[in-house]
């Protein structure tokens, strides 16, 4: 689209923008202003003299609210979007604007990620699956290496499961909300039981805690260990735009299906310094209650300069608020008193050389170690429990302006041009 020619002296047209003041109120570059111009999202008037270009200041505001920019746009490029989901403020965390923590002490994860989802409680509210998707994702799974991690297992469900839903790409909200409700279920459902002898419990419209429970551990669920699991996976529902649900997000934006949303959170996940982090902190942990104490683990951390897992959290400068919650819990849990004891000491030992609180990860790492759990078994909670939230992020997605998540890239390399090869 090219520049009109801006109103004469006698216009009674409203003051306009120069392209400096819509690329701030844009939080964009001018250049990219330009770029709004030439697809067709703004138009431009060309200023008096030839210099320049001005943007009406209603049209240039209405972009800012569908392109979800909320402030000018971070130096290095950061993304900012608007979200009415999680808020981080103060070393404590809310889900639209009650606190995640005390939701997590008086309801289960189904009611809070429907608060999440719709932001309405339903008390009682329970999650099933699908017979026929949920017999097809654990064929599936059964197919896997027996090597297979957990995450592994999870993806290749999500896949079956969405072969499963021909109507998968519809995206209106209700459609979504149908899909997730019988997804995550689907996910926990596909995992196989652990040890010989263990029954389907939770198989039948049972809370989802008790359904995962079997397929993390061989040993009998207790009510204080299934309230720490329960609240493990509803404080772990969203953490604001983590790398994994920024990954969902930009899956959103392109209007990918919900299952593919969640196989692209998934694929973030695995990664060792997001949701693989806690099996780290479980080695430790398990190392200190092996040998007796944690100071002789730290001193082996500090010695060979790798970092104390489980420890420090970049958005927390006290201890972080899931972890809290958690060792509070823990505590009605009498199996758990060898690891959370363990659990302080690492605390305590490594202030000695920098004062770093727990984060969510010891937590969990005291859960799995006190339980009988595998390394993985944390992972495996924090991958379960985030599905609910990437949907979240996703319908809060599908409601934006398309393809708007596409940052540009600053080019490096030779410039052009350059002989053919």
């Amino acid at each position: 689209m090219t520049d009109q020619p801006e109103p004469g002296p006698g216009s009674r047209s409203a003051p306009r923008l120069t392209t400096r003041e819509a690329a701030e109120l844009l939080g964009v570059k001018p250049e990219t202003v330009y770029a709004y111009v030439s697809r067709g999202q703004l138009s431009s008037v060309r200023a008096a003299g030839g210099r320049g270009s001005t943007f009406d200041a209603d049209e240039v505001r209405a972009l800012a609210r569908r392109s979800g920019r909320r402030d000018p746009a971070p130096a290095g490029g950061d993304l900012v979007f608007r979200t009415g989901i999680t808020l981080i403020e103060g070393d404590r965390y809310y889900f639209r604007g009650v606190d995640a923590t005390e939701l997590a002490r008086r309801h289960r994860y189904e009611e809070v990620a429907e608060w999440l989802w719709t932001g309405e409680l339903r008390p009682g509210t329970r999650f099933e699956a699908p017979a026929a998707t949920l017999a097809a994702a654990r064929r599936t799974v059964a197919a896997l290496p027996a090597h297979s991690g957990s995450t592994d297992r999870l993806r290749a469900a999500v896949t079956a499961a969405a072969a499963m839903d021909p109507l998968r790409f519809d995206l209106a909200p209700e459609a979504v909300l149908s899909s997730a409700r019988a997804l995550i279920p689907t996910l926990v459902g596909a995992l196989p039981l652990v040890g010989e002898g263990e029954t389907d419990a939770g198989a039948d419209g049972d809370a989802l805690a008790r359904q995962l429970w079997p397929r993390l551990t061989a040993r009998p669920a207790d009510a204080p260990a299934l309230a720490v699991l329960d609240a493990a996976l509803t404080l772990l529902i969203d953490h604001d735009l983590a790398a994994s649900t920024l990954a969902a997000r930009v899956a959103a934006s392109a209007r990918a299906h919900p299952y593919a949303v969640v196989s692209a959170g998934l694929g973030v996940l695995e990664g060792p310094l997001h949701g693989a982090a806690s099996g780290l902190a479980h080695r430790m942990l398990q190392e200190a209650v092996d040998r007796g104490s944690a100071v002789l683990v730290v001193a082996d951390h500090l010695r060979t300069g790798r970092p104390v897992p489980g420890l420090g959290h970049r958005l927390y400068r006290a201890e972080d608020p899931r972890a809290r919650t958690l060792f509070a819990l823990l505590e009605d849990v009498p199996q758990a008193a060898g690891a959370l004891a363990a659990a302080r000491e690492v605390v305590a030992t490594t202030a000695r050389h920098a004062p770093l609180p727990a984060n969510i990860d010891l937590a969990l790492a005291v859960l799995s170690v006190a339980c009988g759990m595998a390394a993985e078994a944390g992972e495996t909670v924090f991958a379960v429990s985030r599905t609910a939230g990437w949907i979240a992020h996703a319908l809060e997605e599908y409601g934006e302006r398309p393809l708007r998540i596409r940052p540009s890239g600053q080019y490096t390399g030779p410039r052009p041009p350059q002989p053919l090869p």
